[in-house]
């Protein structure tokens, strides 16, 4: 019965776009580039991602981006990795409300998860034009508003950083040069990300390895919750990686996955605060006011806070808000979706809906980068 229940799957420019022409059309790939096959090394019948012609995966191109990923030279004033924000322990995102970035300004939203993010049909909370990873790792590197890494300004400077004996070695087995280049590092950093999946949760091994003793009463009570009608949960957050926002080798199509969740509803006709209106910002269309992207749930148990805002401190926030049907006056929000409609709610099924949630944390996952060294191999 429970294999059943999850095979149905959810189906799935910007504004750095220029940006990434630039840096893409400056210099064409190696002819020689490393594109030996990479295993993902996913359980048996998950598909794997979707992966770009111009950035195939390899083995070399990943330890080179995780490398990046945890060198706090990528920023300009050399304080801050992307790790910094994405840490591993929480499942690369962090325990506050918003992000800081190198400059010690602080942005207007939560930092993402990036569990199984290659998976992603979107990027970001609220861009529906941003689909490649190597577009969106272009705003933390030169994004002036807000400032993260801080790069623009400081090319030249941050680069020859990373020209050095250590370093050459690394790229020259990522892409037999070892010359570097913004180029490269984006795809080394893209090649990075997409390699971290997590399929190894309790939730896992009961749902697709049929051992039933993997998950606890508790929890499976609160997973048949999650997948009724009268909770809804799985509307938003279906398929094998509990989002809407999924597309892969077996699937492609989008199904622009944002959301108004009736958080917000300030003037009573479903506006959401001016610093923050999520996807009408990119699409100018109304009707999109207060949208953001549905984040998966896996290893959500570590992730807190949550919503786009950080405004919901813990699990148990999240769950009373939507069986609320919103928060304050968000709850008669005219945008909202109709997925968000408010359910009677028992202690014992709050309880064992949190039992769920924390079923799909994947503690493997979790330990397999904490204490990365950073410094060169």
């Amino acid at each position: 019965m429970a294999l059943n229940l999850f095979r149905t799957e959810f189906l799935h420019a910007s504004f750095y776009l220029i940006m990434s022409c630039f840096l893409f059309a400056c210099k064409p790939p190696p002819l020689h580039q490393n594109d030996d096959e990479y295993d993902w090394a996913l359980p048996k019948g998950f598909p794997s991602p979707l992966v770009p012609n111009d950035n195939p995966m390899s083995a070399a191109k990943v330890a080179l981006g995780k490398t990046l990923f945890f060198d706090v030279d990528l920023s300009f004033n050399q304080s801050t990795s992307c790790a910094s924000c994405h840490q591993p322990e929480f499942a690369f995102s962090e325990p506050q409300k918003v992000a800081v970035g190198s400059t010690g300004q602080r942005h207007r939203r939560n930092t993402q998860s990036l569990v199984n993010v290659a998976y992603n049909s979107n990027l970001t909370w609220s861009h529906s034009g941003l689909e490649r990873l190597e577009q969106q790792i272009l705003i933390p590197m030169f994004s002036e508003n807000p400032v993260e890494l801080g790069i623009t300004g400081h090319e030249s400077e941050v680069l020859q950083r990373f020209k050095n004996q250590s370093y050459s070695k690394l790229f020259e087995r990522a892409f037999d040069d070892s010359s570097a280049s913004f180029d490269r590092i984006v795809k080394a950093l893209a090649s990075y990300v997409r390699s971290l999946t997590s399929f190894a949760s309790p939730f896992d091994e009961y749902a697709y390895q049929n051992n039933d003793d993997a998950m606890s009463d508790v929890a499976k009570r609160g997973m048949e919750l999650f997948f009724s009608e009268k909770f809804e949960c799985f509307h938003c957050h279906g398929g094998f990686n509990f989002s809407q926002s999924s597309q892969h080798e077996n699937q492609r199509l989008d199904l622009r996955p944002f959301h108004n969740t009736g958080l917000y509803n300030i003037d009573n006709k479903g506006a959401y605060p001016v610093y923050d209106q999520g996807l009408i910002e990119v699409s100018l269309q109304p009707q999109d006011m207060g949208k953001f992207r549905t984040p998966t749930l896996r290893n959500v148990e570590v992730s807190a806070p949550y919503m786009h805002d950080g405004s919901l401190a813990t699990l148990n926030d999240v769950i009373e808000f939507y069986a609320a049907g919103g928060k304050g006056h968000g709850k008669s929000n005219p945008l909202k979706s109709r997925f968000v409609a408010g359910f009677d709610l028992q202690l014992q099924q709050k309880q064992e809906l949190i039992a769920f949630l924390h079923s799909l944390t994947d503690s493997q996952f979790l330990n397999s980068n904490v204490n990365y060294p950073l410094t060169l191999p």
